[in-house]
């Protein structure tokens, strides 16, 4: 089997927001595409899956081998499922969040990767800023002027 394309530097993103998987069966083969996708993540490593294995057993505190990389990345191997906590760890000691993201647009969600969550927090920020202006120009209309400096004047006017 040839090695994979090494990932780019920077992560691609599709801003479409994902739709959750609610129909029949829209879950079907999520094992077959994780098994292909932890494939994709050892062959475009230029590591040896013994050192892979070693980072992620102490990334966990539990023993990895080779063998179960192996397995795992196997399609043949329909017995051997990756638990998520080791799918996760191969995901951190290969960096290949750009993987990730697709597996869980499946679901409905989308990866945002460290400091990017201050962006979707800043674009929160501005949505909530719109929502006040509007709401602010909608009181300007029917706010009267409240009374200073001893003027004496009539509650309402």
């Amino acid at each position: 089997m040839t090695k994979a394309k090494a990932h780019p530097d920077q992560l691609g993103f599709v801003f479409a927001a994902p739709k959750p998987a609610t129909a029949a069966a829209a879950l079907a083969g999520i094992e077959q595409r994780i098994c292909r996708t932890a494939a994709t993540m050892l062959n475009s490593d230029g590591r040896r899956r013994e050192h892979i294995a070693a980072e992620m057993s102490l990334l966990l505190d539990e023993e990895v081998s080779r063998g179960m990389l192996d397995a795992y990345s196997s399609p043949a191997r329909t017995d051997h499922k990756v638990p998520m906590s080791r799918f996760l760890a191969l995901v951190a000691v290969t960096g290949r969040l750009d993987l990730l993201d697709p597996l869980l647009r499946e679901i409905g969600a989308a990866l945002l990767v460290g400091a990017e969550v201050h962006t979707a927090r800043l674009g929160h920020l501005d949505r909530q800023i719109r929502q006040l202006q509007a709401e602010k120009r909608q009181l300007e209309g029917s706010a009267p002027l409240i009374r200073t400096g001893g003027t004496g004047g009539k509650p309402g006017n």
